[in-house]
């Protein structure tokens, strides 16, 4: 490039084609370059001070120097200003106020001057070109590309895209896979990002979108929109399992994704290292989903919890290790592919959960409605489990029951009303022990239970309410699915928010919060207002 700003006029616009044709950038934007480098050494030359521009003439190579001046009566920057008199030598109708040009004599680039130049005409070019290379990917996200391994840094691949640069990044990488310089790489594009080094593109072999594209480049249905892949769960290089529908009655999804004798998703399978690869029938039931998410193990019964988001699987004895699968592999990607956190039970476990269950609500409606043992297991039978259920279901429903009638059903209702009364009062005196305030007592959907469950942590006044985030009061608790295996590892629950066990709603938690901070702004208005009556005394006496 230093050649390029002393080199004569034809060679200026070769070399402007060249370097334009090379980096697959627009060919003004490296004659601007050229310009703003002359533009920089000319500054240099005559001193930074003057206003000097340069022109390139795009066809001819010709160069044009001149600095701009403003004509005015009396000078007080000679740099930048010139009298009417001088003005007039360099144009006849110049007149006050008026820019006008000074022609200036082309220069002569030495050592100095030509190697600041050639790194200004790299940065425009060098900027030019990283905007381009954002411009062309930032679309392309989710898109399968492929490229040729250039380096490895640090356990990240650095991939040769042609007109760009990407990395798979070591968690984005399959595990055990080995890549060396040279090998040519099938990635998909995770991200496209704008960072002070360049665009910087990510890329990724790991993510359940690889594998959803390569299916819709092997099987044709998908491709055209007849299949629809609604959900995809990995465990890179060792398993993974993907949820089909078919949109035409007449198509079977799963066979037309494994294709004849396995061919098409035998390529998906090479291509991901080896991957097995579950194809499992999507259904719009969640209790058929999970049955079939968790292929090949054998499932007696589904329970769906919908206030936590858990579902329970009860499974034959012997086929509790198959449903948890390798290290509890088989029960993870089904809770993935669900989006739905899973319970594994034996029905051994099961049983012995439900006889517990029946015991302990059996013996909370002996003590609470003062009944018998046959009368309390009766309504545990029928599936009572709480005194709420008791006092406020409809009359009918316990008279229903086989050996009871109205009267029966109406005493029941009137104890456990009592018995709920009991239970609130107790709690009151256990909240005002805490020292939690009155006031929050007044707060929408909040019972007793809960003030003391506030109190305990800490939470006493409408300040200390309305100081906590809605996650932070009623986000649900988000627990690891139950594995029963050793082997598995292990990690910490998420308590979630302080009242998470209540099961209130984000739209509830928020009611909550907002009427704690409502005497925030009853505080402000008298204020506000205090300030305005003082404003217009001020201005009466002023008056």
């Amino acid at each position: 490039m230093a050649t390029a700003i002393s080199a004569n006029k034809a060679e200026l616009i070769a070399i402007a084609d060249s370097v334009a044709k090379e980096k697959l950038i627009d060919r003004a934007i490296v004659i601007e370059a050229m310009e703003d480098a002359i533009q920089r050494a000319a500054k240099n030359r005559y001193g930074s001070e003057n206003d000097i521009r340069a022109k390139l003439d795009p066809q001819t190579g010709d160069l044009r120097l001149w600095r701009v001046v403003e004509v005015v009566e009396a000078v007080d920057d000679y740099f930048k200003q010139v009298d009417l008199k001088g003005a007039q030598k360099l144009q006849k109708d110049a007149a006050i106020g008026d820019f006008i040009v000074d022609p200036l004599p082309p220069i002569e680039f030495g050592r100095i001057q030509a190697q600041a130049s050639k790194q200004t005409i790299f940065q425009k070019v060098r900027d030019a070109e990283r905007e381009r290379q954002f411009e062309e990917f930032k679309d392309r996200m989710g898109e399968i590309i492929t490229g040729v391994v250039k380096r490895v840094e640090f356990g990240h691949v650095v991939v040769d895209l042609g007109r760009a640069e990407g990395v798979i990044r070591r968690d984005q990488q399959i595990p055990r896979e080995v890549v060396r310089v040279g090998d040519r790489v099938r990635s998909i594009i995770l991200n496209v990002r704008r960072e002070n080094r360049g665009p910087q593109i990510f890329l990724s072999r790991a993510h359940p979108d690889f594998m959803k594209k390569l299916f819709a480049q092997e099987v044709p249905e998908i491709y055209d929109g007849i299949i629809e892949i609604k959900a995809a769960a990995r465990d890179p290089g060792s398993r993974a399992k993907i949820g089909v529908i078919s949109h035409d009655s007449s198509i079977d999804p799963v066979g037309a994704c494994v294709g004849m004798k396995g061919s098409r998703v035998q390529a998906v399978v090479q291509e991901m290292q080896g991957e097995k690869i579950d194809i499992i029938p999507w259904s719009e039931d969640t209790a058929t989903f999970v049955v079939n998410a968790l292929q090949p193990a054998n499932v007696s019964r589904v329970v769906i919890d919908e206030e936590d988001d858990r579902i329970e699987v009860v499974v034959p004895d012997d086929q509790l290790s198959l449903a948890i699968g390798r290290r509890g592999q088989n029960v993870r990607l089904a809770s993935q592919l669900t989006a739905k956190a899973i319970d594994i039970l034996t029905e051994t476990d099961a049983s012995e959960k439900r006889q517990a269950e029946f015991v302990a609500n059996s013996e909370m409606f002996q003590n609470e409605l003062d009944v018998d043992e046959t009368l309390a297991q009766l309504l545990v039978a029928e599936g009572f489990s709480s005194l709420e259920e008791v006092a406020y279901v409809e009359l009918a429903e316990i008279a229903e029951i086989e050996g009871f009638d109205e009267d029966l059903g109406a005493e029941l209702q009137s104890r456990a009303a009592e018995a709920l009364e009991r239970r609130e009062e107790a709690n009151r005196a256990e909240r005002r022990a805490l020292g939690v305030e009155d006031d929050l007592a007044t707060m929408p959907y909040l019972t007793e239970a809960m003030l003391v469950t506030l109190g305990k942590a800490g939470i006493k006044t409408l300040d200390d309410l309305a100081d906590l985030a809605t996650d932070e009061l009623v986000q649900k608790k988000r627990q690891e699915p139950r594995r029963r295996n050793e082997d598995a590892p292990k990690r910490a629950e998420d308590k979630g928010g302080v009242l998470a066990e209540y099961g209130l709603s984000d739209e509830q938690g928020n009611e909550i919060i907002m009427a704690a901070r409502a005497h925030w702004f009853e505080d402000e208005a008298p204020a506000a207002a205090d300030a305005a009556t003082s404003e217009d005394a001020v201005a009466e006496s002023e008056q």
